[in-house]
């Protein structure tokens, strides 16, 4: 997957920061940020469900509803709504920067620009939480399109990961992909059952959040 290992070797005047220990610091920088926004993101669900103002179900209420107004009703529940939609951004921003640092050191273009499109919608979801103000629409009109292309990249980038990656790493990486992807096919479906919307959207999330974190530690792997 890493340049390093094609036998491209650069010019003797090159600065060493294009060389191969640059590659490598860069490739760790890149590891590091999306190990740190896969985590960050567990936890920061974790802490919002668990300061949630009124009851809070898994099977019944999506994730995006511990940052907007939809359940239940016209209220933002504090701290919950900051502690999400502040996970969202910042943890965007450094998936997005993970997917520029690590641009150089990858042999696929496409995953480089899917990683980063997932980066930026996470950032996106944070910003535009689907608040209804009153009953108005505020965020809620942008929110929906912004979460589904969040899941849709993140199951396409964590299958491009795959097919420019060694095994036994390919594939985890496109299963955790497939699994997002299929899940997020029949959640129309599978949200009527006992799963529940907020279950089944978590079958489409969690594998996008692990993928991060196995990705991650994967490239800090090829680092050494």
């Amino acid at each position: 997957m890493m340049k390093e290992e094609t036998g491209r070797t650069d010019p003797p005047d090159s600065k060493e920061s294009s060389g191969p220990s640059g590659s490598r610091r860069r490739i760790v920088l890149g590891g590091s940020l999306l190990i740190l926004a896969g985590v960050g993101i567990l936890m920061g669900i974790i802490t919002a469900e668990a300061l949630f103002t009124y009851p809070y179900s898994t099977a019944g209420n999506t994730i995006s509803d511990l940052g907007s107004t939809w359940q239940p009703g016209d209220h933002v529940r504090e701290p919950s709504a900051t502690i999400f939609n502040t996970t969202m951004i910042v943890t965007g921003l450094m998936i997005a920067a993970g997917a520029v640092a690590i641009r150089k050191a990858t042999d696929s273009r496409a995953l480089t620009v899917a990683t980063t499109l997932l980066g930026i919608f996470v950032f996106l979801v944070g910003i535009f939480p689907g608040n209804e103000i009153n009953g108005s629409p505020d965020t809620s009109g942008v929110h929906p399109v912004v979460a589904s292309l969040t899941f849709l990249i993140g199951g396409v980038a964590a299958i491009l990961a795959g097919r420019a990656a060694r095994p036994p790493f390919r594939y985890l990486s496109i299963c955790l992909g497939a699994i997002a992807l299929l899940a997020l096919v029949l959640s129309g479906w599978l949200g009527d059952t006992r799963l529940g919307e907020g279950g089944i959207e978590r079958w489409v999330a969690y594998p996008i959040v692990l993928w991060l974190v196995a990705f991650g530690a994967y490239l800090l792997g090829e680092s050494k």
